[in-house]
């Protein structure tokens, strides 16, 4: 990012704009501050939901943007990252499936060619001084558009409250649908919706069922189980129950199947990048499933020593995406290594989804090491049971010459 202009130095700004209350003022303040600068309205469509696009674009025009642009990037999301990074395995803290900091880098590079192209001089976000987006947001800002100015609002202005922002929109005769009662912070998109906030920020504290909006209660999910059938190429799923889709149809299809019966739930308290602990609640049900087929082929193709390879780079992985630094070289490799394993992830799974839980009860692949001649308890004639011995004295050499020394 460039050296920090000063406010009457700054003529147009790209925003990113959702509607809500934060961004809603933060565009009179950009003109009030900013030297009445012109500022663009940019809007993702990462699947979050139509009802949070409608009359979007009226509503940054009312308050003062020059123009909005919403760009559809669904398929984009699905296609080129949510597939790279579950292909890695990654799960930051072995439980959080990433749906919030895959967006982002996405959204980032979005807004900076939406900036490109209006001829702007300067990037704006909505993102708290607390949070993991701010570092997101403006570390895929430093790698794409290190000339660009960006404003944080949050860590110049003097208001604190959502009863501050309400107010000031209030003296600027600004109308917005936000209220001072609302309790949640969410964030969707085609992967999944978190919620934070309420009654969650004691960890003492059952979620209640305001929290979950997108799963069905587990103990309330049908009583019967449901099976669905997916086909994995190269770590991907291309099909679901026999249908072709594309990847964004994918998700929409196994979000529709998985969340009547409560699964991809996940209860967090995790750690955040800026050293402070948050607790959230995240729903990922398509995301969910589509996970345990891939692991599920993996067990069938990947020999140990590759499959430990594939762990090592899904931990990295999730501390890089969590982190925000997709626009590197470290994630250009770790995708590399993993699309190297994915060639051979090929194969068919039919998962059980039942009161929240999904099981991979059937999977083949035609690359499969799984011999059942070789692995069959019953008698054989492939596998000579006396070859162990010699194997296992060499295995364990370093321990018996480490227990004769000690004994000496």
């Amino acid at each position: 990012m460039s050296i920090a202009k000063t406010n009457t130095e700054v003529k147009k700004v790209v925003l990113a704009y959702s509607g809500g209350l934060d961004t809603s003022a933060i565009i009179p303040w950009l003109k009030e501050n900013y030297n009445n600068c012109e500022i663009v309205a940019f809007c993702a469509d990462v699947g979050q939901g139509e009802e949070e696009l409608v009359g979007l674009e009226e509503k940054a025009l009312a308050s003062g943007a020059s123009e909005c642009h919403i760009v559809d990037l669904k398929e984009e999301l699905v296609k080129d990252y949510i597939y790279p990074t579950i292909a890695t395995g990654a799960v930051y803290e072995g439980t959080y499936l990433l749906g919030t900091s895959m967006a982002r880098p996405i959204i980032a590079k979005a807004q900076v060619e939406v900036a490109r192209k209006v001829g702007a001089d300067a990037l704006c976000h909505g993102c708290t001084g607390k949070g993991n987006d701010q570092v997101r947001f403006e570390g895929c800002f430093a790698a794409l558009a290190p000339d660009l100015t960006v404003i944080a609002p949050w860590r110049e202005w003097t208001m604190e409250s959502r009863e501050d922002l309400l107010a000031y929109l209030a003296e600027r005769n600004i109308k917005t649908t936000a209220s001072a009662t609302k309790i949640y912070s969410r964030d969707a998109n085609a992967w999944h919706i978190s919620t934070e906030g309420g009654e969650l920020e004691s960890t003492w504290n059952e979620p209640s069922k305001a929290v979950w909006t997108w799963t069905a209660e587990p103990e309330d999910a049908p009583n019967e189980a449901e099976y669905v059938t997916l086909k994995v190429e190269n770590c991907r799923v291309t099909e679901v129950n026999g249908e072709a889709l594309s990847p964004y149809q994918v998700l929409l299809k196994l979000n529709a199947i998985a969340s009547p019966h409560g699964v991809g739930r996940v209860d967090i308290t995790e750690n955040r990048l800026v050293g402070m602990k948050s607790r959230g609640c995240y729903e990922t049900p398509g995301g969910t499933v589509m996970m345990a087929a891939l692991r599920a082929i993996e067990e069938l193709v990947l020999d140990k020593p590759s499959r430990s390879w594939r762990e090592q780079i899904a931990g990295q992985m999730s501390h890089l995406v969590y982190d925000g630094r997709w626009f590197t070289p470290l994630c250009e490799s770790l995708v590399a290594a993993s699309e190297a394993l994915a060639k051979d992830v090929n194969g068919e799974v039919v998962l059980k989804l039942y009161k929240g839980q999904v099981t991979a009860v059937k999977k083949q692949s035609p690359n499969s090491l799984y011999s059942e001649a070789f692995a069959t308890f019953g008698a054989d004639d492939v596998y000579d049971q006396k070859h162990a011995e010699g194997f296992i004295r060499l295995y364990s050499l370093a321990s018996r010459i480490r227990a004769l020394n000690s004994q000496k």
